[in-house]
């Protein structure tokens, strides 16, 4: 194993008038560390294109696991789905991805658009082997992984889009590469890379998509440790030793809460500095402490991130504003979402006298509850969670 990850994100949008996408995305983690995307597209929208799409993604997925190979699988699928009698085509298409130790990645790929790969910030023409398997063409490409590289798997909706408005015969693949390259140096997330060009694709059909759209980044990066403290430890006597093993850990260091910051600035004898600024009039102002990189309040400021967590994973449309914003709750998301890779959770279970108030609605239980429901929606993203309780 390499110092290499995988970050994938990916986002749709539905055909115009429709309440079910015809794309479908599967994620499968495998038991020798390989990671298998699946990115399925039913002919035409609706009903019965999500019935097909998710089949058979489901079906590609399921069989990886299994650990039949990645030809037997798509054997399996072209001679399994039907041909539609009036367009003759496919019901279903697909491209597949598996990447083995962050170090390969195989590609096969049936009637979708063409995966791009752009490395180095350009454009890059990697190898495609031309298959037929029961009658039905399919490319297959073995790539050696490169820090930095950016996969673009996509379905038709994407390429399709702008057609008999923006352009003559819609957006040319080509043209999808050179405007996802412009982005490449920038250090956004897979998540707002695939945001970034699904929302220009609704921009190109005018908000009215004609097919569903759905675009799958994959980011290939190096392995970025964070460290989060929230709360102090129910025990005074583990004051030191929390503090010794959050501050002994290799990474950056978030510190959330009044009294943790406080007890973290007599650990390292340094004094802390509360700011009075209210960049956002909902989010307590930050502090600063030297030894660590960030120093926040606790419950409410965690609770933000946990809402922007949420819809990270669901629409992304908050990124305009965690994405820039210099608040706390704004600072911590773009720490764990777009930095880190492997976050260690140290989470103290003293009761915060201050959160006793009948008249408050914060207590014990929703403090540990933030922790799980954050962490959770991190594993979601495909980060590392270790979560560590004093």
């Amino acid at each position: 194993m390499n110092n290499l990850c995988a970050d994938i994100g990916y986002r749709s949008i539905f055909h115009v008038g429709e309440e079910l996408c015809g794309d479908h995305i599967d994620v499968v983690e495998q038991e020798d560390g390989s990671t298998v995307i699946v990115l399925a597209d039913g002919l035409g929208s609706g009903v019965k294109a999500s019935i097909l799409s998710t089949l058979t993604s489901k079906i590609i997925s399921t069989m990886t696991a299994a650990g039949l190979t990645l030809s037997d699988c798509v054997e399996t699928i072209a001679a399994t789905l039907p041909v539609c009698s009036q367009r003759g085509v496919a019901y279903s298409t697909f491209t597949i991805m598996r990447i083995v130790n962050n170090r390969e990645a195989e590609l096969i790929q049936y009637d979708n658009p063409i995966v791009i790969l752009l490395r180095d910030g350009a454009n890059y023409d990697y190898p495609k082997t031309e298959l037929t398997i029961s009658g039905k063409k399919i490319y297959q490409s073995t790539i050696r992984l490169e820090e930095g590289d950016i996969f673009v798997m996509m379905s038709d909706g994407c390429p399709h889009a702008g057609i008999g408005n923006s352009y003559n015969f819609g957006w040319k693949v080509e043209d999808i590469a050179e405007y996802m390259s412009t982005f490449y140096s920038v250090g956004y997330t897979a998540k707002t890379l695939s945001t970034i060009l699904i929302d220009e694709c609704n921009r190109l059909y005018e908000e009215k998509p004609a097919d569903d759209a759905t675009a799958c980044v994959v980011r290939i990066r190096k392995r970025e440790p964070m460290n989060l403290l929230f709360g102090p430890p129910s025990n005074r006597d583990d004051c030191n030793k929390m503090m010794s093993l959050f501050f002994s850990k290799e990474g950056k260091h978030i510190i959330c809460g009044g009294t943790t910051s406080t007890l973290a600035s007599k650990y390292l004898g340094k004094p802390l500095k509360p700011k009075l600024d209210f960049v956002d009039k909902d989010i307590p102002p930050i502090a600063e402490l030297e030894g660590a990189d960030l120093v926040t309040e606790g419950v409410i400021t965690v609770n933000r991130v946990l809402t922007y967590a949420k819809d990270y994973l669901d629409s992304n449309e908050a990124y305009t504003k965690w994405g820039f914003k210099q608040d706390g709750a704004s600072r911590i998301s773009r720490l764990l979402f777009e930095e880190a890779t492997d976050i260690n959770f140290f989470v103290g279970r003293a009761i915060n006298p201050a959160h006793q108030n009948p008249d408050l609605p914060i207590n014990f239980n929703i403090k540990m509850q933030l922790v799980t429901e954050l962490s959770d929606c991190l594993k979601k993203m495909g980060k590392r969670i270790k979560v560590s309780y004093f």
